[in-house]
């Protein structure tokens, strides 16, 4: 009896082990194939500015957007993380990258080395892109100022600091879906679609998190704490912006002002700098997307503080 104990238990070790591996290796490559593109800088230009890659990876405390050394910290209830040097820097930065070293880091968050990045780089959003879109983009990051910097090593507690268990997390919530156009909406609907949920990563921040970091998909778009435990990210869907009209979109994602007077703050104010670089008919697109989506209850923010109280 002992014996089959002893040898049920070392199976089931032999198991999980196993398991463990499979679910934490990185994937294989996503398939690129270099001569059969021809980079587009004015898209990728716009695909910059969509994902508001700035607004993470510029040097802080300093005016130039696109000097891209990183440095900036991402707080969030799983320790610090550090926004690397995306410039196209050849010892600090990604200089020395390939096509498929990009498109892999953006697409599946697996670096050029193998390993997975953490999930405070919004590549879950990233994974619906399309793979010419992030070849665009990389081809104008290339067109940027090279800063050298190496920056330093999140600040990240065990076991959270290892980045093999980020393939389980993967495994639970990373949907690498391609987007697909919507055949019964407009063209500008389905181009809003696409900004919002890729490259704009809009529900990384606005929306609950679970206990691991996954986004609770019931409550998509629907506010909740904001990830760096300062604030509360607002509800934007129609139960938060139903008042909205799109023009009243469009202008804050074009001035952060709102229709009732209130202007956007925190970490919003950076996005919408990126987001005001965009053409107006880009805008208008994630307006008329984003007035589409249905009223979503979402938590309840906590009471706002009297003056004086």
């Amino acid at each position: 009896m002992l014996r089959r104990t002893i040898l049920a238990a070392v199976l089931a070790g032999i198991t999980g082990f196993a398991l463990y591996g499979w679910l934490t290796a990185t994937p294989l490559n996503l398939p690129v194939t270099a001569s059969a593109h021809t980079p587009n800088l004015e898209n990728g230009q716009e695909l910059f500015n969509a994902g508001g890659c700035s607004s993470c990876h510029a040097v802080p405390n300093q005016p130039d957007r696109l000097r891209l050394g990183g440095g900036l910290p991402i707080r969030s209830p799983f320790g610090t993380f550090y926004a690397p040097n995306i410039s196209p820097d050849m010892t600090d930065g990604i200089g020395r990258w390939s096509d498929v070293d990009f498109v892999n880091a953006v697409m599946k968050g697996i670096s050029p080395e193998g390993v997975h990045y953490f999930p405070a780089f919004p590549y879950t959003s990233y994974a619906h892109a399309k793979v010419d879109d992030v070849r665009d983009l990389f081809a104008y990051l290339k067109t940027l100022p090279a800063v050298p910097g190496r920056v330093r090593d999140h600040d990240l507690p065990f076991p959270f600091n290892i980045r093999r268990n980020v393939g389980v997390w993967k495994f639970l919530f990373m949907d690498g879906t391609p987007f697909v156009a919507d055949a019964a909406r407009s063209p500008q609907w389905n181009r809003g679609a696409y900004l919002v949920n890729g490259f704009g990563h809009c529900a990384e921040c606005h929306s609950s998190r679970n206990l691991l970091g996954g986004l609770i998909t019931s409550q998509r778009f629907a506010g909740g704490p904001s990830p760096d435990g300062e604030g509360w990210v607002p509800n934007i869907t129609q139960k938060g912006i139903g008042d909205w009209s799109e023009k009243d979109i469009a202008d804050f994602l074009e001035t952060g002002d709102m229709p009732e007077g209130d202007s956007a703050s925190g970490a919003m104010r950076p996005v919408i700098k990126n987001l005001a670089q965009l053409t107006p008919e880009d805008r208008a697109a994630m307006a008329e997307y984003l007035k589409s989506l249905p009223p979503v209850e979402g938590p309840k923010p906590p009471p706002k503080r009297k003056e004086g109280g």
